[in-house]
């Protein structure tokens, strides 16, 4: 997944970036509002962790653009205000979530993965493909009754894969999405991963999942 973060105390934006980088989340931090925005309007992401309290445009002033321009990426509003009337209106303008500062890093972590699987259709904690699950709340993935280890990144490129199954992902999206955005998409480190992944959930077993279908991307689906 990816997230932006925005934040303009920047000890707290750097151990929310941290945090949320340690769970393999690939993470993206700015300081104000006017500069969260143009990222959000042309970038892609899968969740947004939002201050109200931000220099240039203030957090609420930042989700009431988002909405207006139909930009439905989920948000988690953080305020160290204990406001009602705020928290009523962040609903109101299209917030997902709300959470009060302080707050402890596990629920932040909690509440964006929670989004993203409402947000995709996707309310379990367990991912299933044919005879391959994943359960991101443990982190494991199974094929049959076979328990399969994966790195870190594996682990990233296989969830979001699994999260989109059926639909073909290209290349840029993974790297998007599972990687930095600045990562060098002229590399053929996708490539090696998407091996790697194959042999460990595909080499001897039946159904095949994962598929590269030429010139377009990556797919997760049964054999057919």
């Amino acid at each position: 997944m990816r997230v932006l973060v925005v934040e303009d105390e920047k000890k707290l934006g750097s151990f929310l970036r941290n945090g949320l980088a340690q769970e393999n989340l690939v993470v993206d931090l700015v300081h104000d509002g006017s500069a969260a925005l143009a990222q959000i309007l042309t970038q892609a992401y899968d969740a947004v962790v939002l201050d109200i309290m931000l220099p240039g445009r203030d957090g609420l002033s930042v989700l009431r653009e988002m909405r207006r321009q139909r930009v439905n990426t989920p948000v988690l509003l953080l305020s160290a205000r204990g406001n009602v009337n705020e928290r009523i209106e962040g609903l109101n303008l299209g917030a997902d979530d709300y959470l009060p500062k302080p707050f402890s890093i596990d629920e932040v972590i909690a509440r964006v993965r929670a989004l993203v699987r409402r947000a995709s259709g996707e309310h379990t904690t367990i991912m299933q493909v044919a005879d391959l699950s994943l359960n991101v709340v443990n982190r494991e993935a199974m094929r049959g009754a076979a328990k399969i280890e994966l790195t870190n990144r594996e682990f990233a490129l296989l969830e979001y894969l699994m999260a989109h199954a059926g639909r073909v992902i290209t290349k840029t999206a993974l790297c998007e999405h599972v990687w930095e955005h600045h990562f060098d998409t002229g590399t053929n480190v996708v490539e090696v991963c998407i091996q790697r992944l194959r042999r460990k959930i595909d080499d001897g077993r039946s159904p095949k999942l994962l598929h590269t279908i030429r010139g377009a991307g990556y797919v997760m689906r049964e054999d057919q």
